[in-house]
């Protein structure tokens, strides 16, 4: 064996024990940091108070440690993820339930400054084939119009974000089990946000929904209750009581006149007064004879345009009402 084969030998055998007792340092190390340097204890971190502490002595070896979790709490999964920056929840309320990229509609950068003529035609060219890309088929395509129709409409009958998901998984059942052809695509929308807004308890008349709908009444209510039927929901019939305190609130009234009206249902309803009868109706009536009840009195006319119930559904409701409370008209 030559010597430089010697050397080179030797010298990898002294570089493999520098190796060797670096590798042992370091585990030291490592073994030293979750160990006590006072009684060798185990050690506990605190991340409330941002502090070490040893488990057996009650030393502080480390405080005023990085919180490096939220500075955000919350209090249930829905809170966390809307309160979460790693991007938005996923919602029912978009086509794509929100995993698609959205290029926006403002020609800056980054900093703010406006682009150059040049970037802003290689933008709009980029906004277009990221709207093809984001409807790949025609089912998407009428997801998309269907879900912008629910939204347009929700947001004119000032609708919870509840109702609007609720809506939304309707009509996607809908176009799932293929009930849509022979029926318009407003046509299936409006009667899934109605369905919707009786099922969490915020009903919205027939009449207010007609009037934002782009569809005529007749076949609002028939496509409703084929909805209804094929996709066999639990629609409760309507409680006037539901309609009191938006009314109430349109007409500023006190906190006494809307108590006093739903008492009036309430007792009307144990009667069995308020069987086939508008729900709306009933409601009107009620705030109505409230108003009488506590000299806070409203007109019939104030109370027909804001409900859109005609003046004498109103009279004729509101006699019975107090009937069935034993008060005298």
């Amino acid at each position: 064996m030559s010597d430089a084969t010697i050397r080179t030998y030797s010298g990898e055998r002294q570089r493999t024990r520098v190796d060797e007792s670096e590798s042992e340092t370091e585990t030291e190390e490592s073994v030293d940091e979750h160990v006590c340097p006072e009684c060798g204890g185990r050690l506990d971190t605190d991340e409330e108070r941002g502090e070490t502490v040893c488990s057996e002595c009650g030393l502080v070896v480390e405080e005023n440690e990085i919180d490096r979790g939220p500075e955000w709490r919350a209090f249930d999964a829905a809170e966390k993820d809307q309160k979460s920056r790693v991007g938005a929840p996923t919602t029912n309320m978009m086509h794509d339930k929100g995993l698609s990229t959205n290029i926006g509609w403002q020609d800056k950068d980054a900093y703010g400054r406006a682009l150059s003529s040049r970037q802003r035609q290689k933008m709009q060219r980029l906004r277009t084939w990221n709207e093809r890309f984001r409807t790949r088929n025609s089912k998407e395509r009428n997801l998309k119009q269907a879900l912008g129709e629910i939204e347009r409409m929700s947001s004119a009958l000032g609708l919870p974000q509840e109702v609007r998901e609720t809506a939304s998984v309707i009509y996607r059942r809908a176009l799932e089990e293929d009930l849509l052809p022979g029926r318009s695509i407003e046509g299936v929308a409006t009667a899934s946000l109605y369905a919707a807004a009786r099922q969490m308890s915020t009903p919205r008349s027939l009449d207010e929904m007609a009037n934002v709908s782009r569809i005529d009444e007749m076949e609002f209510k028939r496509t409703y209750r084929y909805i209804v039927r094929e996709l066999s929901l639990e629609v409760q019939p309507a409680d006037p009581a539901s309609y009191v305190p938006r009314f109430a609130s349109e007409l500023d009234l006190a906190d006494e006149v809307e108590r006093r009206a739903r008492q009036l249902l309430t007792t009307a309803q144990e009667k069995g007064v308020t069987s086939g009868k508008s729900p709306v109706g009933l409601a009107a009536a009620a705030i109505y004879a409230a108003s009488l009840l506590t000299n806070r009195r409203v007109t019939q006319s104030e109370v027909s345009e804001v409900t859109n119930v005609s003046e004498v559904t109103i009279r004729n409701r509101y006699q019975e009402l107090l009937e069935a409370a034993d008060v005298p008209a």
